[in-house]
């Protein structure tokens, strides 16, 4: 089982990279291959996927990424394929918001995602989704002490930080996370 690859990109094709370590180049699959340099240094979360007629390897930049394409792949009617072109045509923190506000029509965006895909989904994940609010967003590591310091649960935290706009200031973040969490304390 490979957790990480470390190594040199050494190709770069519109689904996969070739990532040479220690002589050996590994073709991994992932969802934006663009995203790496060519000849440059890059170290690979990989997911190892073995299936019948599948064993492949799937890679990501992130461990969140990683974490969200295993999510999705458990989630009945969704493949290695379809989870990779939901990470490719999107960013991590608005997938996690859309799942969590139950916005089916957001989901059936992405190719080949109908609408019981996105229904699935939804049912499958909402309130399961352990990711960082800073993946894409630094700034919400000071929104997110703000509230600690109010005496906000992380959990708690974590979920409502999913559903803000990473637009708003930092102080906008707060009064609407407040409000937000205020609310579902009613």
């Amino acid at each position: 089982m490979y957790a990480t690859i470390q190594g040199f990109v050494t190709w770069i094709e519109p689904s996969y990279i070739v990532l040479e370590n220690q002589g050996i180049g590994y073709l991994i699959l992932t969802p934006n291959p663009y995203s790496f340099s060519l000849n440059s240094e890059s170290k690979v979360f990989i997911h190892h996927y073995v299936k019948e007629d599948i064993n492949a390897l799937y890679g990501f930049q992130s461990l969140e990424a990683k974490k969200m394409f295993i999510k999705l792949i458990n989630v009945s009617g969704i493949g290695p394929k379809s989870a990779l072109s939901i990470l490719a045509n999107d960013r991590l923190d608005e997938l996690v918001r859309a799942i969590e506000m139950a916005d089916i029509n957001y989901l059936k965006r992405f190719p080949g995602i109908g609408p019981k895909s996105a229904q699935q989904i939804i049912l499958d994940l909402q309130g399961k989704i352990q990711l960082s609010p800073t993946e894409n967003h630094p700034k919400l590591i000071d929104v997110e002490e703000a509230l600690v310091a109010l005496g906000y649960k992380k959990t708690e935290i974590k979920k409502t930080i999913a559903t803000l706009d990473g637009n708003l200031t930092i102080e906008d973040m707060i009064k609407e996370a407040l409000k937000k969490m205020t609310r579902s304390h009613e």
